[in-house]
């Protein structure tokens, strides 16, 4: 029996770091396998691989030092099995709630949608970046509770690109994906197949999240002081750790490796870089590949983006290399000092990124985001940080047209960098500009007070999830395309997302525009 978290008293706190590191082998997630085939009409008819993902209650050992710790998984792990599909080849997947009847993390009742008579455990898988049906979508009211099922259809009609499955309970989110519910899913092209990247051993799902740990090596997630409001505004943990270990260690030849990495923390953003000093290559970002290569030495990834990374391990055979964010040690490369065959390639240009251009356009939508209580103090956050001052129960005021092209502005007047994620489409973005906060939020009037920045190279290609900086207008350019239905946007700080800070969207079928 999990014992609840109360605001009562702070348990002790687990000090990660008087733990020996690199001392336990870097865990692969495994891949995800069919149970058979499934005939409907949303596969036209064509028989579709059936995959049945359970949810359910886990143990898993992070540190070899530590006890296992109680989470929750899909199957026997966390993260999940990675599945793994193919350009325009659908598949259905039944998730199932096998978790047990009450959540062992702290749920605040007073937040809409997680009120006493909402029962405890429940959950709703999205599959983040995918362009699917809105009926498979995860709509975060859509929750099921344990014994149930839901079944969706992934018709996989986009291009290759390193997606994600993770919970999108309402109101529960960021406890669902704490406990450990979420997952990698690749799909994959003849356009990647032809590139000659490294494949095989040699390409590393990397799922990176921050977590913190009591002395006995459980969970350990904090709450306010009030206990019946215990959501706290964000959360950092001691300890980033990499597919679920803390601390690991990973064997390399002297060659390039391909990395496939993705920030799955709830608040954290993650600054990556080698302890040499040395630079890699990033070569596909949340929706696919970029046109071309970039070098980095360092690499920003907020909460819910990916980054698809090439590291050349040639001049380190023999030596032992750290994958850092910030001061936290996260990854060991221990690199063998015995040469490697290496046929893989790393190309100059990687595919055409065709640039949606402003004229296409047929709206403009100005979006703040907002609240939040006093920045200079955030234990007193109390209050909820909105998007564009609606709440989630409001009517639904985004309705874009099927087909059509959009421009989102989105007014930052908060201390916080949002990383604003869009469900079911994919988009560019076109700039970030500085402009006068105090005279927007007195005088409602967008004053500028510098000129337009254009995105960094890496975040050229096509994005699902973009970081919206304080004190800057941030615009993104959208083609709303795949499907008509209802949606959601959201900040993808977690504790952000379950309080406010997600709106529903429609997208409409040409007939049925206002």
């Amino acid at each position: 029996m999990l014992v609840k978290q109360s605001g009562a008293s702070v348990p002790a706190v687990l000090d990660v770091n008087r733990l020996p590191k690199f001392v336990d082998r870097l865990t692969i997630p495994p891949l995800a396998r069919s149970s058979g085939m499934k005939q409907s009409p949303l596969s036209s008819g064509i028989p579709a691989p059936l995959y049945r993902i359970s949810m359910r209650a886990i143990e898993r050992r992070i540190h070899r030092s530590l006890p296992p710790t109680r989470m929750w998984g899909f199957g026997a792990t966390s993260p999940g099995a990675t599945i793994e599909a193919r350009r325009d080849r659908p598949i259905f997947v039944e998730w199932v709630n096998e978790l047990p009847g009450e959540h062992f993390l702290p749920i605040d009742h007073s937040i809409h949608g997680a009120g006493r008579g909402v029962p405890e455990v429940r959950a709703v898988i999205h599959l983040h970046g995918g362009r699917v049906p809105s009926e498979s979508d995860g709509y975060p009211d859509n929750w099921y509770t344990p014994g149930k099922s839901a079944l969706s259809y992934y018709p996989n009609r986009q291009e290759a690109a390193t997606l994600w499955y993770h919970d999108h309970a309402m109101a529960i989110t960021r406890l669902n994906m704490f406990a450990g519910l979420l997952g990698l899913y690749i799909l994959r092209d003849e356009t990647e197949d032809a590139l000659s990247l490294p494949k095989g051993q040699y390409e590393i799902p990397l799922i990176l999240f921050d977590r913190s740990f009591r002395k006995d090596g459980q969970l350990y997630y904090p709450v306010s002081g009030d206990p019946a409001k215990p959501w706290v505004p964000e959360f950092f943990g001691d300890a980033v750790l990499a597919n679920g270990t803390l601390f690991p260690f990973f064997d390399t030849e002297p060659r390039k490796y391909r990395f496939r990495v993705l920030n799955a923390s709830n608040s954290r953003f993650l600054y990556l870089s080698l302890s040499n000093g040395q630079a890699f290559w990033q070569i596909g970002s949340d929706q696919g590949l970029l046109g071309e290569p970039v070098e980095l030495k360092i690499l920003t990834l907020a909460p819910g983006e990916r980054a698809d990374l090439i590291i050349d391990f040639k001049a380190q055979a023999g030596q032992s290399v750290i994958l850092r964010s910030d001061t936290y040690a996260i990854l060991q490369f221990h690199v063998s000092d015995t040469p490697s065959a290496d046929a893989s390639a790393l190309p100059a240009r990687l595919r055409d990124v065709r640039r949606t251009v402003e004229r296409e356009a047929v709206r403009t939508r100005l979006l703040t985001l907002e609240g939040g209580g006093d920045p200079d103090d955030p234990t007193t956050r109390t209050q909820p940080m909105l998007l564009n001052g609606a709440y989630w129960h409001d009517p639904v005021t985004e309705n874009p047209t099927l087909d059509t092209v959009e421009i989102w502005s989105f007014v930052n007047v908060t201390e916080d960098a949002h990383p604003i994620h869009l469900h079911l489409v994919r988009f560019q973005i076109l700039d970030r500009r500085p402009f006068d906060v105090f005279t927007y939020l007195n005088e409602r009037e967008l004053r500028y007070t510098a000129d337009a920045i254009a995105p960094d190279a890496n975040e050229a290609g096509w994005k699902d999830t973009v970081r919206a900086d304080p004190g800057m207008v941030t615009r993104i350019i959208i083609r709303f395309e795949g499907f008509a239905g209802r949606y959601v946007w959201h900040c993808h700080v977690l504790e952000h997302e379950d309080y406010e800070m997600m709106r529903p969207y429609d997208v409409l079928a040409s007939t049925d525009r206002p």
